[in-house]
């Protein structure tokens, strides 16, 4: 078969049994969400589920929410695009974890904080505090933006939809049930799309293999002559962001940011009740994230070699591709089932995080002092509600992004290290600093985003990957220099 004619093969309906498998995925998340959260009282039931979520189900939900769509849609189109380059984010993302485990967990645990950002307050202060969750709202809304474009990108091409329909269809469903249930729907909710994940990507990867002419050999040979299986870049080029030296620093700063410093991956880990249990729960997540990680890019290879045998696609980004297989090639039941897979991603969201992050370090403290337990519990479901809004018009503003996947590791590149450099300040050292820490992570940002701008022009040979640490590094630096005459200061005004 050519080209042309894989271009115009007919789009596959889909069937009645895809609608079927959609509807019981979605019946039982909505399940498991009314009985996870029916008995929701106050906000330390909404924001930590009472601390009562077993070990094994708040892995899997941290695994859901690493996941997302940037690996059901990113992933494979960066293996089918490119390579495994990608994998090698995976050597610094596991030491983080490790790391995050015994140095941050701990800390949380001690504090008895319901979010991360009041450990912050603990040990500098209430400016602190605020200008961290801040950051927080930044970086976790554009990136949450870009995950939501992502899933509805790969909902629009299946189901024929515009892209808007399937963005305020699918918004409105994670408000709905994110604010009946709060935590518990969350983790319990993640914890099911985590094994509908690793469902539907190894059936996809087993039908990929069994309809490949040759097999793995064929496979092999296919792929490695077009170096879609190169894994491991060990050249020291400070222009490539995918190198094995950069791809390993960012991540390891990248978790250490991701996994201990924002409120939307740690609130998952302090539902459990134990420190123990935590960092268990964390450590755990090596062992989940990798196999489906894995998964997903060799569902890219095997759509790269099925698509070299019957005509490459004329795609309009690669990140369309797994659309593209949906709707042109898997057969019924299969295509609902990565639908599902898909839909799940786009449910999956942030408004939970956000909406603790606001009531606890911002609303309590400076809007509303002396509100009842129910009044708090009122205002976290309408800031569920406001935050989707506005992630409706942030993912609608990234109809024009391509590979999805590396513009959400720039976004926390970017902010990234402001809000981490601080946490290792306050962890790491007993500095007393506060004013200067607002100062240093405004600085730090401004100085990694005109880098970036810079990198992108070609002003200077610098990956985007390299920005994170530079951030973190700038953040700690100024902090660290700046706090005693600016602590001084203040004492003295």
């Amino acid at each position: 078969m050519t080209a042309a004619t894989a271009e115009s093969a007919p789009v596959s309906a889909l069937a009645p049994l895809d609608f079927l498998v959609v509807g019981v995925a979605l019946a039982s998340l909505g399940l498991i969400a009314y009985l996870a959260g029916r008995k929701e009282k106050d906000t330390r039931d909404f924001f930590l589920g009472g601390r009562s979520v077993p070990t094994f189900v708040a892995t899997l939900s941290f695994v859901a929410a690493e996941i997302s769509a940037l690996t059901v849609i990113g992933v494979p189109a960066i293996a089918y695009s490119e390579n495994w380059h990608y994998l090698q984010f995976f050597v610094g993302s596991a030491a983080g974890r490790v790391f995050v485990a015994f140095l941050f967990i701990p800390v949380f645990y001690r504090h008895n904080c319901t979010t991360v950002f009041e450990f912050l307050r603990d040990r500098f202060g209430p400016e602190t505090e605020y200008a961290g969750s801040a950051f927080f709202f930044i970086t976790r809304l554009l990136g949450a933006g870009v995950r939501l474009y992502a899933a509805c990108l790969g909902i629009s091409l299946i189901m024929g939809w515009s892209l808007g329909q399937a963005i305020l269809v699918f918004t409105a469903v994670s408000v709905a049930l994110i604010a009946f249930g709060g935590i518990k729907a969350v983790v319990w909710t993640g914890a099911f799309e985590a094994c509908v994940f690793f469902l539907a990507g190894a059936l996809v990867a087993s039908w990929l293999l069994q309809h490949i002419d040759g097999g793995l050999a064929e496979i092999w040979r296919v792929a490695g002559a077009s170096k879609r299986l190169s894994v491991f870049d060990f050249t020291l080029d400070l222009g490539n962001a995918t190198t094995f030296w950069a791809g390993t620093a960012n991540a390891f700063f990248v978790s250490l940011a991701v996994f201990g410093a924002d409120q939307e991956l740690v609130q998952r880990l302090l539902t459990v009740r134990t420190r123990r249990s935590s960092q268990k729960a964390l450590v755990w997540t090596i062992l989940g994230a990798l196999p489906l990680l894995c998964c997903y890019l060799s569902l890219g290879t095997l759509l790269f070699v099925y698509y070299q045998q019957r005509g490459q696609p004329a795609l309009g980004k690669p990140d369309d591709i797994l659309g593209y297989c949906v709707t042109h090639t898997l057969p019924a039941g299969l295509r609902g089932l990565v639908l599902a897979a898909i839909v799940m991603t786009s449910i999956d969201s942030p408004l939970s995080s956000l909406s603790t992050s606001f009531v606890t370090n911002l609303y309590r403290p400076l809007i509303h002092k002396t509100g009842s337990e129910k009044h708090y519990l009122w205002v976290s479901r309408g800031c569920i509600v406001g935050f989707g809004l506005i992630l409706i018009a942030l993912a609608l503003a990234c109809r024009h992004v391509e590979k999805a996947l590396w513009l959400a590791f720039k976004i926390i590149s970017i902010t990234g290290g402001s809000t981490l450099g601080v946490f290792l300040l306050g962890i790491l050292t007993k500095r007393r600093s506060n004013a200067a820490n607002i100062v240093a992570m405004v600085l730090s940002a401004l100085t990694c985003a005109e880098l970036a701008v810079l990198a992108q022009y070609q002003v200077i040979a610098l990956g985007w990957s390299w920005l994170i640490v530079i951030g973190t590094v700038e953040t700690f630096i100024l902090a660290w220099l700046l706090g005693p005459a600016m602590e001084n200061d203040a004492s003295h005004a």
